[in-house]
């Protein structure tokens, strides 16, 4: 039996296995988090249908879209079989039209209980859309910082010891910074990164806030919503610094885990000339070449991260806290006192957050 559902009902199936029957240019361009993809119609297909839709008739696309799926309906019942022994299946294309609605219908011939998601994924779009139209309903915590601090590092740590943090560059995939995309892989695209972090705030929903590393509006090659990134500028603002040295010994070994890392950092040192000049990206070469990764990243961070951010190195009253990273599980339990005790406070006296808080 088909079933009929809402984006609003999916979220009360017990962990629904959702499966986007679109074209796989489709998939990667942007799906609902956690989707496999089944297509019926590969890229090639899909556009020698769509041009027939267009160019000839409607009826014409529908029998070449007939005679290129036939063949692997087969193979696609069985894939959907194994499937559903895992859990509800929820089928979607792009408006709930007749790619879901075909193998839903062949599945149900088949005896296997299926969904199919109403509006498709332009329905979970329009509600992703709309969620980020609004005041994001958190109170913001942003760890500002100088390149190297390992703010990144203490996201991770919060959120193994159940803090509310999302790591905002891992959603973009890249690191945000001139180096920033090296060995990360290709980006997603702009809704997709809007579906991922969608998805993270909803889970994080009985919070009253979350935590969060400072960020431009543009991570990569993907902008943060306006309503986060206003919330991240009205926030509550922490300093996080270290030494110079530790900072160095970080960044070494994160960018050193990279394979190829010293031929790509090579290669994009050029972008530097504009601002640094030719004599300091030489400098910064000779250092490279000859393998003396401490002196290229302390002459990097030094001439060019530091005065690019330059956040203090230091305490600095412009904050409404700050911690010295330079002994990590002492920052930790101070920053996570300060979380339990002041941003609590706030969020108790809020009258929206307080009722959120209350519940967690």
């Amino acid at each position: 039996m088909i079933r009929e559902i809402n984006v609003e009902e999916l979220k009360n199936l017990d962990k629904p296995i959702l499966i986007d029957v679109r074209s796989e240019g489709e998939f990667e361009e942007a799906t609902i988090p956690g989707a496999l993809n089944l297509p019926l119609f590969n890229n090639q297909e899909r556009a020698e249908i769509g041009t027939t839709y267009t160019q000839t008739s409607q009826s014409l696309a529908r029998e070449l879209g007939l005679s290129i799926i036939s063949p692997k309906l087969p193979d696609l019942v069985n894939k959907v079989g194994e499937l559903a022994k895992k859990g509800p299946l929820v089928l979607f294309c792009w408006r709930g039209g007749m790619r879901s609605k075909s193998l839903a219908t062949v599945a149900e011939l088949m005896g296997i209980p299926i969904y199919r998601l109403q509006g498709g994924y332009k329905a979970y779009r329009n509600q992703v859309v709309e969620f980020f139209q609004e005041k994001l309903p958190f109170q913001v915590v942003v760890l500002r910082g100088n390149t190297g601090v390992g703010k990144t590092e203490l996201l991770g740590h919060l959120r193994a010891k159940g803090y509310p943090a999302i790591d905002l560059e891992k959603l973009a995939n890249n690191r945000g910074s001139v180096f920033g995309a090296m060995g990360l892989g290709n980006p997603p695209s702009q809704k997709k990164f809007e579906g991922l972090l969608y998805e993270e705030l909803a889970t994080l929903s009985e919070f009253p806030y979350i935590i969060v590393e400072c960020e431009s509006k543009r991570i990569g090659r993907v902008t943060l919503p306006a309503c986060l990134y206003t919330a991240m500028q009205e926030g509550i603002q922490i300093l996080h610094y270290d030494s110079l040295g530790n900072r160095v010994q970080r960044l070494i070994k994160e960018y050193t885990s990279v394979p190829n890392a010293l031929e790509e950092i090579g290669t994009a040192l050029e972008r530097l000339i504009k601002t640094l000049g030719h004599a300091k990206v030489h400098e910064l070469r000779t250092f490279l070449e000859a393998n003396n990764l401490e002196k290229f990243t302390e002459l990097l961070l030094v001439e060019y991260y530091d005065k690019l951010y330059a956040y203090p190195n230091e305490p600095s009253s412009k904050y409404a806290f700050y911690i010295n990273y330079e002994k990590p599980e002492k920052a930790l339990r101070e920053l996570e006192c300060y979380l339990d005790e002041k941003v609590a406070q706030q969020c108790r006296k809020s009258p929206i957050l307080g009722v959120r808080y209350s519940a967690k």
